[in-house]
């Protein structure tokens, strides 16, 4: 049998690790020749998967990306598979060696340009620079979503929106909350904070708020608390005045209050289509970044690819956000080495803990985090997660730490506190006003998230031609040669082309109004 040169057939991402990514499946027997040695594979290993390099005792570590990613539950050979029937994931110390590793800002790069809306001075910083043109039908309240959903239908399914062709569309905000919850408390407001993140959000031009009437989540509790105002113009003038809101209650049923819904958007509809794109820098941008349905590869080639480009970014002036606390959580390390300041890094930390805590109280554990289809896909605990997931935020310093759906003022690397799961973390991520996002994915994630664009990156080459019509980049190039700064590079390019207008897999599919799910912290009453 003929023996194959690791380079070929795996990726070994350190020198110090003591396996290797397989970049395409091998059958049991393969002879590889790795590191001066030539190792015999026990059994077939799939793609994505980990190929032991040496021998590695019960209890000694585990090594990918230079880092531990667990434990050896028992002795593995050389050539052995490595995956969850022989690695655990035991708690280990951590060195937040804050600031040890704080970078220079990188190099300013200017002249990046894309054509985005400029809301004016009226709409405070992460708000004023958008990247599409929506009217939203907010519901406070899930009693209120299909009432919000009519009055969408009555423009969508018609030939109204035609007659402006500068409306991106009219799209309903509903979820499944809004009522139950303790008022004015912890869940109240985090919900409140994240419908007004979406009111007020770049990508949207006017909304109207629809409640039932009797709901905890009260209109005006949203609208006093959140400081909302609606922005009209009449006749060239901009004036500020309070939000539509629309009381199913009050109007009559749902009847009535579709109907006075749709007048309130065919009133808003022509005062927004006159508005053109225009040239913006690239400073304006806010990247928003995610990876589900992730696999071995996710954290070789789509999730480093995507750190180069927010380094571009970052390098332009702009911001990128790293969101899903329990997929840091084993690599936090790594990011309060790079904390601008201590005060940063321990807020981090912070949010660690309070995850250790809160899912102490209900008896999981945070180890549990992969996925049935993450593990079949090669990813074996949480620690090798994380250290996959947290390459999207590049390399640059870490500027700040913020709470969930909150807004993102800092210019740079910003973490935001969000679960794993996608649909919640990238609702608060553009509640905190990205006006573009970057979705990378190994088993084949659909996720959109409107307002606000999705572009989908595939891990690996075979993904992307079998989900051709939902994939915008392929980086699986990478298992093949191509630099990971090529492929960051081109995601960079996709980015200023899909904030200038191109339209996303994800939006040419119509995805989008579904996914959006804020993130309910406290017990249903």
């Amino acid at each position: 049998m003929s023996v194959l040169a690791l380079h070929d057939v795996a990726v070994q991402l350190r020198p110090e690790d003591n396996v290797a990514v397989v970049a395409k499946p091998l059958s049991a027997e393969t002879i590889i020749q790795a590191n001066g040695d030539k190792i015999t594979l026990s059994s077939r290993i799939g793609m994505g998967h980990k190929l032991a390099l040496k021998a590695i005792k019960k209890g000694e570590a585990v090594y990918k990306y230079g880092q531990i990613i667990g434990f050896a539950s028992k002795d593995i050979a050389p050539g052995d598979w490595v995956h969850v029937h022989n690695v655990v994931a035991e708690a280990f110390e951590r060195d937040y060696a804050f600031c040890r590793d704080c970078p220079p800002p990188p190099a300013a790069v200017s002249g990046r340009t894309f054509l985005g809306y400029d809301r004016g001075p009226d709409r405070p910083e992460p708000y004023r620079y958008g990247t599409r043109n929506y009217i939203a039908v907010i519901s406070t309240v899930n009693c209120s979503a299909q009432t919000s959903k009519y009055i969408t239908q009555r423009f969508n399914a018609t030939e109204l929106l035609k007659k402006y062709p500068n409306v991106d569309g009219v799209v309903a905000i509903t979820h499944k909350a809004g009522c139950a919850m303790q008022f004015d408390g912890s869940d109240h407001n985090q919900l409140d904070r994240t419908l007004a993140g979406f009111a007020k959000h770049a990508n949207v031009a006017a909304y109207i708020l629809i409640g039932l009437g009797c709901e905890t989540g009260q209109a005006m509790h949203l609208v006093e608390g959140q400081g909302l105002v609606q922005l009209k113009i009449n006749h060239g003038s901009q004036q500020r005045t309070g939000p539509i809101v629309l009381s199913i209650q009050e109007c009559g049923g749902i009847g009535k209050t579709v109907e006075a819904g749709v007048k309130a958007v065919a009133e808003l509809l022509p005062r927004f289509s006159d508005i053109r794109r225009t040239e913006l820098s690239a400073k304006h941008l806010i990247l928003g970044t995610n990876c589900g349905g992730s696999d071995g590869n996710s954290g070789v080639t789509a999730n480093p690819a995507l750190g180069v480009a927010s380094d571009m970014l970052v390098a332009q002036g702009g911001t990128s956000i790293l969101g899903e606390t329990p997929e840091i959580y084993g690599a936090e390390h790594l990011l309060t080495r790079r904390a601008i300041s201590r005060e940063v890094g321990e807020k981090l930390i912070e949010r660690i803990k309070w995850w250790e805590w809160y899912t102490g109280i209900f008896g999981a554990e945070i180890n549990n985090n992969p996925s049935p289809g993450n593990k079949e896909g090669g990813l074996t605990t949480i620690y090798e997660k994380s250290l996959g997931a947290i390459a999207k935020a590049g390399s640059t310093a870490m500027v700040d730490v913020v709470q969930y759906a909150q807004p993102v003022l800092a210019k740079g690397f910003v973490v935001m506190d969000t679960p794993g799961y996608d649909p919640v973390s990238m609702t608060g991520i553009v509640a905190g006003g990205a006006n573009v996002c970057v979705f990378t994915t190994g088993r084949g994630s659909v996720f959109g998230c409107k307002p606000s664009p999705s572009i989908k990156v595939a891990t690996n080459s075979p993904l992307y031609h079998h989900m051709i019509d939902d994939m915008d980049i392929d980086a699986g190039v990478i298992l093949n040669g191509t630099p990971v700064e090529v492929v960051g590079k081109q995601i960079f390019e996709e980015i200023l082309a899909v904030a200038s207008g191109k339209h996303t897999k994800s939006e040419i599919n119509g995805v989008g109004e579904e996914e959006f799910a804020p993130w309910s912290i406290g017990p249903t009453l």
